[in-house]
């Protein structure tokens, strides 16, 4: 019969922290000096970008009803109305100097809330959420005019370049802040 006295017991926990300790030796260490950032990925005008979620308040669907404003530029859809507040719902892709979006179940709407500019933008396709981090930059790729103005860097994510869309470029931007026609 095993003892189990406190001394025997203090002993067999050493043991299997050593082995442990011993077995632990060849997993991978945690990089500290990574930074890491999640972005959304999206199509605006025929391009694939990513928008730092970090500029983005919150992704909703496409609202169920949108009130058009008359005197508003063509990019303006509509107001929303989202949980008692009214949000300007703008269809980027038209500012953009593209077509209307056409919406489909992978219509989203990125809210930015930059410096009191509450406002959603309408995106054609979300392509999900992603990990980013410094070691994936890379050269920013030929982009249309309009696009790339608001592209600073792009990131490499499975063989494939993701400009990084600023929202608060476009939010800074006179001619985004001024809707009436």
């Amino acid at each position: 019969m095993a003892s189990n006295t406190p001394a025997d017991i203090l002993l067999k926990l050493r043991e299997i922290e050593r082995r442990s300790m011993h077995h632990a030796e060849g997993l991978p260490k945690e990089d500290e000096g990574k930074r890491f950032w999640e972005g959304v990925l999206c199509t605006v005008a025929g391009t694939r970008i990513v928008a730092p979620l970090g500029e983005i308040a919150e992704i909703l669907n496409y609202p169920a009803s949108i009130t058009r404003v008359p005197g508003t530029k063509s990019w303006v859809v509509g107001i929303a109305n989202i949980r008692g507040n009214l949000l300007p719902i703008i269809d980027l892709q038209v500012f953009l100097g593209g077509k209307h979006i056409v919406t489909g179940r992978r219509s989203r709407v990125l809210v930015i809330n930059h410096e009191g500019l509450y406002v959603g933008l309408l995106v054609g396709d979300v392509h999900g959420m992603r990990h980013f981090s410094d070691d994936q930059g890379a050269e920013v790729p030929m982009l249309p005019g309009v696009v790339r103005q608001y592209v600073r860097s792009a990131y490499n994510l499975d063989n494939e370049t993701w400009p990084v869309f600023s929202t608060k470029l476009l939010a800074e931007n006179p001619g985004f802040q001024v809707a009436a026609a």
